[in-house]
């Protein structure tokens, strides 16, 4: 294994999308793989980045689809669980401009299900970070298991966490409860501006990093769709831009720009403890590029990253 491995940690859903039906009382649905979680995983290793997934993955035909969608963008599963439960099902409904509103079918599955033991044997030697969130840090009982993991893998890795609010399934203020407790934890937090009104309604971006900085968090990443990204690193502001692209929909973007922004500070030494050293310059560096990695996915339909490839091949049109 890569000594510069990242480890993710949650969930993989399975993510419906309704498509023409052949007849009036039907409803077809895409199902692809998805997750925010999952979608992390994949992006990184589709990026180049060691990437292993820790998931307890059902062996039901949702199961088996996440398997091998993971396996074939170079995810490492040899930690992954073999579970009994049922796999997390979501139906998407994509309004005009893309955006995606989900209901879940999450009851009693799979992905919440963890338990001391099953990640008490998991090897962190090679791993400079832990990137979590989403309904793993939330759902019980699994929840407070994925936050002992973190605080235990703290001493050598550094923790990345994006609270990727679902508030149809769970309801903001337990969020909110354990935000302080996961800043703690975390040198990463990385979340979307509808995270950000979801968790501190009506407070300015700026006065919300002050707070989760005072909280623990060295650095406060919050993505805002076409108008780019605040980065906060201990206090000091950067805004980058976002990339101008053609919208099919937005499902996995974030995912995919929390894996380019670790992608990014990994490959230039950032990762592995509490970001010591890193300067405000290399954060506005590494958004820029997540922003890229984000532009991708929102261009082709699902929760879908690029390729290391398709990364270049942006680069080469954006200069000609």
């Amino acid at each position: 294994m890569s000594p510069r491995q990242i480890t993710v940690l949650g969930e993989c859903v399975a993510d419906a999308f309704a498509e023409p039906a052949s007849a009036s009382n039907e409803l077809a649905l895409r199902v692809l793989p998805g997750g925010g979680p999952a979608n992390t995983a994949v992006a990184l290793a589709r990026l180049g980045t060691p990437a292993r997934f820790l998931a307890r993955l059902s062996g039901d035909v949702f199961g088996r689809l996440f398997r091998s969608h993971l396996e074939a963008s170079g995810v490492d599963l040899s930690d992954a669980v073999a579970a009994t439960e049922p796999s997390t099902l979501a139906v998407a409904e994509l309004d005009a401009q893309g955006q995606a509103a989900f209901s879940f079918h999450a009851q009693n599955t799979a992905d919440w299900q963890w338990t001391p033991a099953e990640l008490a044997g998991v090897d962190l030697s090679t791993t400079v970070c832990v990137h979590t969130g989403s309904l793993a840090l939330v759902r019980e009982p699994g929840g407070a298991v994925v936050e002992e993991f973190l605080a235990a893998a703290s001493s050598r890795a550094t923790i990345s966490i994006d609270p990727n609010v679902r508030p149809l399934l769970v309801r903001p203020e337990v969020y909110r409860a354990r935000l302080a407790h996961w800043c703690a934890l975390a040198d990463v937090l990385r979340l979307s501006e509808d995270d950000l009104e979801l968790l501190l309604p009506g407070t300015p971006p700026e006065r919300a990093c002050d707070i989760w900085h005072a909280a623990g968090a060295r650095l406060v990443v919050i993505t805002r769709g076409a108008d780019g990204v605040l980065a906060s690193l201990d206090g000091e502001r950067v805004r980058v831009p976002a990339v101008e692209t053609r919208v099919v929909d937005t499902v996995g973007a974030g995912d995919s720009f929390t894996a380019g922004l670790l992608h990014h500070l990994g490959t230039r030494g950032h990762l592995g403890g509490r970001l010591t050293g890193l300067e405000l310059d290399e954060v506005a560096e590494a958004c820029a590029f997540a922003t890229r990695v984000a532009a991708l996915t929102c261009s082709v339909a699902g929760p879908n990253p690029p390729w290391q490839s398709q990364l270049a091949q942006l680069t080469t049109a954006e200069s000609a």
